[in-house]
């Protein structure tokens, strides 16, 4: 009966196929005829095609399927680490099978069906391909081009849990795939990163950029399959953990490290659609200063260039008389400034002219909906192209007027009816068809090696709306796009920042109070109505525990803003200033990021992968090792739940842990779920026993010459450590060894702390700081202000030292 139903299934795949115009080839079962090894891996002769293994580490395996005589020669968009070191491995043969054994895993690969196992060093099984259709290409035409479907299919147990495939936007499900599918292709307001991490300790990227399809819940939810809509070959990465930070670590050691952000991009962005003059936007620098509210950029979004085509790079004279002088004095006042530039250009531009005589634009034209105008991409999987593309932006604007920071907007392509035309298009690598989900990676690829050669002083920062697999490398903050005013907008935002940074991207924001309300007609919401000052509320308190937080979207909601009554105000500042206070663990935690490929917004089943009740839970994340951070998600002052006196949350304490309330100094065990306090002016956070928490005093900018004085707060109740970096917050000398750390260590048994020497030097470090330190109970150590009375107080000069608490 079951077999009848899978045949059933099958022919309705089928038929539904031959519907959409795809012609299916159901491919039997490879069996394995010869192989040959390697000093870098196995090549494997099967009755129909080829499967490669290559050995990468002894922790990394990269697997190639094809049913053709070769592999296709296509240099990775994706993994860009050559491995020139060899790994050591063996290759034997028993009971069937062929097994492949590194110093960390086994692979058994099966000699009938061509089914790989992945095993630890010990025999356990970690995960299996599927034996029946574990590998296939099936010949599909699609937007009339012929082409390969191609599918890897993985067994997948009843207890496991998969996060990652990056952030989409307005997806409502839960953040665990098991069960579920999930269509990732990059187009407007979906995303696509094709990484996913299990909860039985590996992880996979599948390095091929078509459209594709995942399947979490296949055969009764037994397995699970990624499906890419064209390819010449089946090609993917196993990485094994088993903590999902060491399989992060072995992403970025295939794709590459994340460079440091300038300490400013850790500051509160200040944005708006849109600003339209010089005027205003000096005029909203002054708000801030003159109201002493904590602020590190302001935005300038699209149409600057207005009424001139889009890139002219040109910026309107009468609304801006003096681009330059306008940055000069954001600079003046500590600020920086970002600018929104688009990979698009109108005809009738210098620019445009300039790429059309070298054959560097695309066929995908854009109907751009403010100018009614056609305007046309550029190759961005063009080398020269973007070297091109780099030089018209920096001349013209970047470098010129000395912005600091590149708003990379509108680059799916897409405006909801392009996805043919980019299957069809002719980028200088191929077909569009293979290469829809990485315009975005080329694309900021040429904007950051540009910004590298030609701006080598000053860290790039980029805030882009797609990213893809290995994005990380090139200074790429992902946002989530033009999100809506709601609350159900709200707790989307949520579990897609979180699986994004399970993806590998380490950096990501959301527009606080989200981008465009689809209840007014102008999209502006009305801030004067309390439901939408509770929803800018909570957003803005999320964005605090967010790793860029940045406030944009329709309508003026600045901080100062008379939208705001005084009671929205002071809570609003009370977040601010907090996410100043803790700059000095946020930025040491991006050091990390750089240094030990670390994650800053985490999944609880980075640090709690084998408590089973966290496995579901998509409203709540670590922000670093030390703060659960809960978000409030539902309208509970102003909205239905509000007749009811209704100001809590649940919230489950992960097991394995003692747990302060960051407010009270209450703890509590791990392993329940509490109703959490959450009036308006709360986000529940908690604060995990062993924990250290640097925070600093209360500033303006985020690199304000106030850190001589660090509070220490440490949580009693485990032993604790926690690193802290410095270096010269906006250059790349880092590189060169020009940063310092120094070791905090907490032994709870003895009540000691003990401070490690310094390590590291650059030039303006400092050479004395005090450390006024807290041991954190009840009351005494809680709450978001600077406390006054202090443990101890120790005056820090770069030696070792140890003190009783």
């Amino acid at each position: 009966m079951l077999k009848r139903r899978a045949i059933a299934k099958n022919k309705i795949w089928a038929l539904l196929m031959l519907l959409s115009g795809l012609t299916v080839n159901f491919s039997a079962k490879a069996a394995i005829k010869s192989y040959k090894k390697d000093a870098a891996g196995i090549t494997f002769s099967l009755d129909k095609g080829l499967m490669r293994i290559k050995i990468c580490s002894s922790d990394i395996v990269e697997v190639k399927y094809t049913i053709f005589d070769a592999f296709e020669k296509k240099e990775s968009l994706v993994v860009n680490n050559p491995w020139t070191n060899k790994t050591t491995f063996s290759v034997t043969e028993a009971n069937g099978s062929i097994i492949i054994t590194t110093s960390r895993l086994k692979l058994i690969v099966n000699k009938a069906t061509n089914a790989i196992t992945y095993a630890d060093k010990n025999g356990k099984v970690i995960t299996a391909e599927d034996n029946t259709e574990n590998k296939t290409m099936q010949a599909a035409t699609i937007a009339g081009i012929n082409t390969y479907n191609v599918s890897t299919q993985f067994k997948s147990p009843a207890d496991e849990a998969l996060y990652g495939l990056g952030c989409h936007p307005e997806d409502s499900l839960s953040i665990n795939y098991k069960g579920r599918n999930q269509e990732m292709l990059i187009k407007y307001m979906t995303g696509a990163i094709p990484v996913l991490l299990s909860t039985k300790g590996y992880g996979l990227l599948w390095d091929n950029y078509a459209a594709s399809n995942f399947y979490g819940g296949e055969a009764g939810n037994t397995k699970f399959k990624y499906v890419s809509e064209s390819g010449k070959q089946v090609d993917y990465y196993f990485f094994y953990g088993p903590d999902f930070d060491q399989i992060i670590n072995l992403y970025r050691i295939a794709t590459g490290k994340a460079p440091m952000f300038p300490k400013w991009a850790f500051g509160l962005f200040q944005s708006q659609d849109r600003y339209k003059t010089q005027e205003e936007i000096l005029s909203v620098k002054n708000n801030y200063r003159n109201n002493h509210i904590p602020v590190d950029a302001i935005v300038q979004d699209w149409y600057w260039w207005s009424p001139l085509p889009i890139g002219s790079h040109i910026m309107n004279h009468e609304r801006y008389p003096d681009p330059k002088a306008m940055v000069d004095e954001l600079h003046k006042a500590n600020m920086h400034a970002m600018i929104s530039i688009w990979p698009v250009f109108g005809s009738g531009t210098n620019n445009f002219d300039d790429l059309k005589s070298k054959g560097y634009l695309t066929s995908i034209t854009w109907d751009n909906f403010v100018t009614h105008t056609f305007d046309t991409y550029y190759d961005a999987h063009n080398p020269k192209a973007r070297a091109l593309y780099w030089k018209q932006a920096k001349d013209s604007i970047i470098a010129r007027y000395g912005w600091d920071a590149w708003w990379v907007d509108q680059c799916e392509p897409d405006n909801g009816s392009l996805l043919d035309e980019r299957r069809k298009a002719d980028f200088s690598v191929g077909k569009g068809i293979d290469y829809f989900n990485t315009y975005s990676l080329e694309h900021s690829k040429g904007l950051y090696e540009g910004w590298r050669k030609d701006i080598p002083g000053k860290r790039a920062f980029l805030l882009i709306r797609q990213s893809f697999a290995g994005e990380q490398r090139n200074a790429a903050t992902l946002w989530s796009s033009d999100v809506t005013t709601t609350f159900s907008s709200l707790r989307n935002q949520v579990p897609q920042g979180i699986n994004a940074c399970v993806s590998g991207i380490p950096y990501w924001t959301s527009d606080i109070g989200g981008y465009i309300s689809h209840v007014s007609p102008d999209g502006i919401p009305d801030w004067s109505k309390p439901d939408y000052r509770e929803l800018f509320t909570r957003w803005f308190q999320f964005g605090t525990f967010s790793p860029i937080m940045r406030i944009h979207g329709k309508g003026e909601r600045a901080l100062f803003s008379n939208n705001w009554d005084d009671s929205t105000k002071a809570i609003l500042l009370k977040y601010d200033k907090l996410r100043y206070r803790l700059l000095p663990y946020v930025y040491s935690l991006a050091g990390r990021v750089t240094s030990q490929n670390y994650t800053i917004m985490r999944a609880l089943t980075f640090d709690f992968r084998n408590d089973p009740g966290v496995y579901n839970i998509k409203d709540q994340y670590m922000f670093g090792p030390a703060i659960l951070v809960n978000p409030v998600t539902e309208q509970l002052y102003t909205g239905p739940k509000a007749a009811e006196g209704k100001t809590t949350r649940n919230v489950y304490l992960p097991a394995s842990a003692q747990w302060y309330d960051f407010y009270t100094g209450q703890l509590y065990q791990g392993g329940q779920t509490i109703a959490a306090a959450a009036p308006i002016s709360i986000i529940p956070l908690y604060v995990k026993a062993g924990s250290i928490v640097p925070m600093g005093p209360e500033v303006e900018y985020a690199t304000q010459k106030t850190n001589k004085v660090i509070e220490v707060r440490i949580y009693p109740g485990a032993n604790g450590q926690f690193t802290i970096y410095e270096d010269e917050n906006d250059s790349y000398n880092y590189e060169k060894g020009q940063s310092a750390t120094f070791t905090l260590t907490w032994n709870d048994k003895l009540h000691q702390l003990n401070i490690s020497d310094t390590k590291g030097s650059f030039p303006g470090m400092l050479k004395q700081r005090t450390l006024n330190v807290v041991l954190v109970k009840g009351s005494h150590g809680s709450g978001t202000g600077t406390v006054n009375n202090f443990d101890k107080t120790i005056k820090y000069a770069g030696k070792a030292l140890s003190v009783k608490l």
